[in-house]
C-alpha cells in the first residue's frame, strides 16, 4: 500500500440533537471509546419508541425525527449551550423555541414547539429523549464519522453540481486525501497529535444526503447516482477513538499501519 498523502482537519462538527443543526467546533477533546462530546446526546421521538433511559439500547433512526425522512428539519437552526443545557431553535431567524433539556419544563417547551408546528409529519406526541452517556448514533458502536473532501468533489462531478459538505453530517472533514482514499484505510489508525482513531467501517449513505442543509429541499439523488456510477452507495468512514486527546481544525492527519496484537 502506498504511503498516505498529507492531510489535515478542514472542519469539526457535532450534532447535539439528532436531526437538528450541526455546530462547528474549533477543537474537541476526545475520550477513548466515545463519540464527540454531546454528539447525538438527544433525540426527538417520532411516535412511541420504547426507549428506556434507565437501560438505554441502540435503536434504528426510524424511531426518531431525522433528515432521511423529515427534510423540514433542515429549515430549523438550533444551538445547544453546554453550560446551561439550553437548546435554542430558530426559524427564519427568530427564536421559535427554547428550553433547558435537563429539566422537565425545558423539554416540554421543545416538545410543545414540535407538537404545535409540525404535528402533521410526526407519528405521535414528540418526546425529547436522552440517557447519560448514550449517543443516538446511526450505528451501535461509539464512533467518529469522517468525510474526505476529495471524495465529495468526485461526487460533485458525478451529479454535475455543487454538493454542500454538511449534507453528510460528519464530525470530521479531511482535506488532502485523493477521492475515495479513505476506503483504503480500514483497520488502519489515524494519528492526530497524540490522538489515535482506528478506522472500523465505511459509511453507507441514505436519503438524508439528498437534502440541502441551506434550503431544506430534497433536490438530489446522491446514493442512487453513486450506485449507478460506482456500484455502491458509500461515502465516508467511521473510526473509534483508541487513544484520547484534543484535536483542532488545521491539525495534520497521519496514517499508521495496523497494530499487531
Amino acid at each position: 500500500m502506498s504511503p498516505a498523502p498529507p492531510a489535515r482537519i478542514a472542519s469539526l462538527y457535532r450534532y447535539p440533537v439528532k436531526g437538528l443543526s450541526p455546530e462547528p467546533l474549533p477543537h474537541v477533546a476526545l475520550r477513548v471509546g466515545e463519540t464527540f462530546p454531546a454528539d447525538r446526546r438527544y433525540a426527538i421521538e417520532n411516535g412511541p419508541s420504547g426507549f428506556d433511559p434507565a437501560a438505554p439500547k441502540w435503536m434504528v433512526k426510524a424511531y426518531f425525527l431525522m433528515l432521511m425522512r423529515d427534510e423540514w428539519l433542515a429549515a430549523l437552526h438550533s444551538h445547544f449551550d453546554d453550560a446551561s443545557n439550553v437548546l435554542t431553535i430558530r426559524r427564519n431567524g427568530a427564536i421559535a423555541a427554547q428550553g433547558n433539556l435537563e429539566t422537565a419544563e425545558g423539554r416540554a417547551a421543545i416538545e410543545r414547539f414540535f407538537a404545535e408546528s409540525h404535528a402533521g409529519p410526526i407519528k405521535g406526541p414528540p418526546k425529547l429523549l436522552s440517557s447519560k452517556g448514550h449517543s443516538f448514533s446511526d450505528v451501535a458502536r461509539k464512533v467518529v464519522s469522517i468525510i474526505n473532501l476529495g471524495s465529495l468533489r468526485a461526487i460533485e462531478n458525478i451529479v454535475g453540481q455543487p454538493v454542500h459538505p454538511l449534507r453528510f453530517r460528519a464530525n470530521l472533514y479531511v482535506e488532502g486525501w485523493p477521492a475515495w482514499h479513505e476506503f483504503d484505510l480500514l483497520d488502519r489508525t489515524l494519528a492526530i497529535g497524540d490522538t489515535r482513531l482506528k478506522v472500523v467501517k465505511r459509511i453507507t449513505r441514505c436519503a438524508a444526503i439528498n437534502v440541502d442543509p441551506d434550503t431544506a429541499a430534497r433536490d438530489l439523488e446522491i446514493p442512487q447516482a453513486l450506485m449507478r456510477r460506482l456500484g455502491h452507495n458509500e461515502c465516508g468512514i467511521y473510526a473509534e477513538v483508541i487513544e484520547g486527546g484534543t484535536i483542532a481544525v488545521g491539525d495534520a492527519i497521519e496514517v499508521e499501519g495496523p497494530r499487531l496484537l
